[in-house]
């Protein structure tokens, strides 16, 4: 019987990684294959960081001799560091290794500094899993020579509480940083602000939140801006839950969780056209697209969102579709299973 280590950052981490693994978990291949997941990374102090990744190599190192492959989840160059540690052992000790490649950015990680790091990683695969089609030619651009390349979209998970009794909020869920695009939504909402005075943003994440606040004063929008911080479980669901329009308005992305959960709420959706987003996103069918970096571009459309109830209907419903379809975790992991089957043969 064959069995698969999964090698990724830990359950508690704050990201989509967590969140992909947590769902891939839920599949009938988990148990099929054995897996088990070895958690490398924490977000907590250096020290406690680098007792917990050295935890981690002792585990692998034990368990390791009895599995027949390894799936190594990466993405940017911290990530890729600590994991080509596994790789390396791995290929010493004859394993399959399949690799999971979560990045956002080409610039960050294929043309960065740490370029030859995934060339490494690359040459060393037995399978490559990329989150859309977008990545797979950039991929292959940057290393020709990769090998057997499959594509796995994130997963929705279905069944998500749809309330009725919807407030009026703009939610935006990520890390509120340059590349999210958190600045072009405040910038955007401003000149629309006093035409929707019951309306607020609320931004959902760590990250630029006292620059976050600055920027709210300086526009004069500080009573219609609420900042939540890093959230999750309940907490998390009820935000969602009750929110009305979601907003992502990023400069770079793979397929991010935060819109797919937005997704699963029936939220209609206000993204950019950039990663593996376009893959999935159709222009006013199942969301509204955007130029990432155009704050005029933005403003106008969340005044046509915000103000046409039938388009907002016709988005959420559109969405809700897509946990029934290419997105459906039940689906998804089918194709996972698919996928560890043909590397294992």
């Amino acid at each position: 019987m064959s069995k698969i280590l999964i090698i990724a950052t830990s359950r508690k981490t704050q990201g989509g990684v967590t969140s992909v693994v947590k769902a891939h978990e839920q599949g009938d291949q988990w148990e099929k294959y054995n897996c088990k997941w070895i958690e490398t990374h924490v977000d907590r102090n250096v020290l406690f960081k680098l007792f917990y990744f050295l935890k981690s190599i002792f585990i692998f190192l034990f368990k390791i001799p009895f599995y027949h492959a390894v799936h190594i989840h990466f993405s940017e160059p911290p990530s890729a560091i600590r994991k080509s540690l596994f790789i390396f052992i791995a290929k010493i000790l004859r394993k399959k290794v399949i690799l999971h490649f979560h990045s956002y950015s080409i610039e960050t990680t294929l043309y960065s500094n740490f370029s030859w790091l995934y060339r490494y990683i690359f040459k060393h695969g037995d399978l490559c899993i990329i989150l859309s089609n977008y990545w797979k030619i950039e991929l292959e651009k940057f290393y020709p020579a990769i090998r057997n390349i499959k594509v796995l979209l994130n997963p929705i998970v279905p069944g998500k509480k749809i309330q009725s009794n919807k407030k009026n909020y703009i939610l935006f869920a990520g890390t509120l940083n340059k590349r999210k695009g958190y600045a072009d939504l405040l910038q955007a909402f401003a000149p629309i602000c006093n035409k929707y005075l019951d309306w607020k943003i609320v931004f959902a994440g760590n990250g630029e939140i006292d620059n976050a606040i600055k920027l709210a004063k300086n526009l004069n929008i500080c009573d219609q801006v609420v900042m939540r911080g890093w959230i999750s479980g309940k907490e998390k669901e009820k935000l969602f839950a009750e929110s009305s329009v979601f907003c992502l308005p990023s400069y770079a992305e793979g397929l991010p969780m935060a819109l797919l959960d937005a997704w699963s709420y029936g939220l209609p959706s206000i993204i950019t056209s950039v990663g593996g987003i376009p893959d999935v996103a159709i222009d006013n069918e199942n969301a509204i697209l955007c130029t990432p970096g155009n704050i005029k571009d933005l403003s106008s459309k969340l005044d046509t969102l915000l103000s046409d109830k039938e388009l907002q209907i016709k988005l959420s419903q559109a969405s809700l579709k897509l946990s029934d379809g290419e997105l459906n975790i039940n689906k998804i992991n089918n194709q996972l299973d698919s996928i560890y089957k043909s590397c294992l043969k």
